[in-house]
């Protein structure tokens, strides 16, 4: 089921499906923000990570001497939410466990996510809680797909990424299976990145020093764009896919990250991993800022 949030300025809408935000329509002249998921290029529009973020070595990890089977990005993003509340300005979504998930998560939690419109904002908030009686390993990330021209009769390579602080960051290329190798490659300087697909041809540019808690998806050519405010989270992502020519960038900020291509020790060690003990909540969450 879809739902939709509107105000004077902006209009959202979220499938029940992964709780997955759909659609930012500007109200003044409708200029869509968000990825369509044609499927042509990616599926998916802004599919929400948990409880893993990107790809485990060879799909399976261990916890306490079992093995267990976990897709990329775990299974938030595929599972049925429930919306608990509705308001004008605000939906909440849950996830919580079940005897399926317990087959690939061995932990008991309750997942809520918020979205809530303020203005020319988008505000996503997301609450994990461990309602197991033991600690509970986990990450959580966000995967949006920002169009990228905002403007359809321009081009990918007209626009930049704009960092609130000056940045002097390496990016942790990904091993060809996707987790990610020991290396690091110079690639951002300063408060701007100029986009071209040729920057992922070795697929995502992932990130564990960025300064900067705003990204913008900027125009040489144009006024429009957009905003993603996260803070507090220690890593990011950005992509699009590496064949070229998909009208997107993902701008990802994430608790946890893929494996290493050498892990083979147990979920709790894994690097960048968050543990809750039993009764407790974590909250993060991001926003969209919109710029006509």
């Amino acid at each position: 089921m879809i739902y939709t949030l509107k105000n004077d300025t902006l209009s959202i809408t979220i499938d029940d499906h992964g709780a997955e935000l759909k659609s930012i329509t500007g109200i003044s002249d409708g200029t869509e923000y968000l990825f369509d998921g044609n499927p042509k290029w990616w599926k998916y529009t802004s599919p929400v990570l948990f409880p893993i973020v990107g790809k485990l070595v060879n799909g399976k990890y261990r916890f306490e001497g079992k093995e267990y089977e976990m897709p990329g990005h775990g299974f938030g993003r595929i599972s049925d939410y429930k919306c608990i509340r509705q308001e004008q300005d605000e939906v909440v979504f849950l996830l919580e466990w079940n005897e399926e998930t317990l087959k690939s998560y061995p932990f008991k939690f309750r997942l809520e996510i918020a979205y809530v419109l303020r203005n020319n904002q988008v505000e996503i908030i997301w609450t994990v809680k461990n309602v197991d009686n033991k600690i509970m390993y986990f990450s959580i990330g966000a995967h949006p797909a920002l169009k990228c021209p905002i403007i359809d009769d321009e081009k990918f390579e007209d626009c930049y990424l704009k960092f609130n602080v000056s940045e002097k960051s390496a990016r942790i290329p990904l091993d060809k299976t996707g987790p990610l190798t020991h290396d690091r490659i110079p690639t951002i300087d300063g408060n701007e990145l100029n986009l071209n697909y040729d920057l992922f041809k070795g697929d995502a540019l992932v990130f564990d020093d960025l300064k900067s808690d705003e990204i913008s998806v900027c125009s040489r050519k144009s006024n429009k764009s957009i905003t993603l405010k996260a803070k507090g989270f220690p890593f990011w992502g950005i992509w699009t896919p590496d064949k070229g020519g998909a009208p997107f960038i993902c701008i990802e900020p994430w608790h946890g990250h893929a494996d290493f291509i050498d892990f083979t020790g147990d979920l709790s060690e894994k690097d960048g991993i968050r543990s809750l003990s039993a009764g407790e909540s974590f909250d993060a969450g991001y926003s969209f800022i919109i710029h006509e």
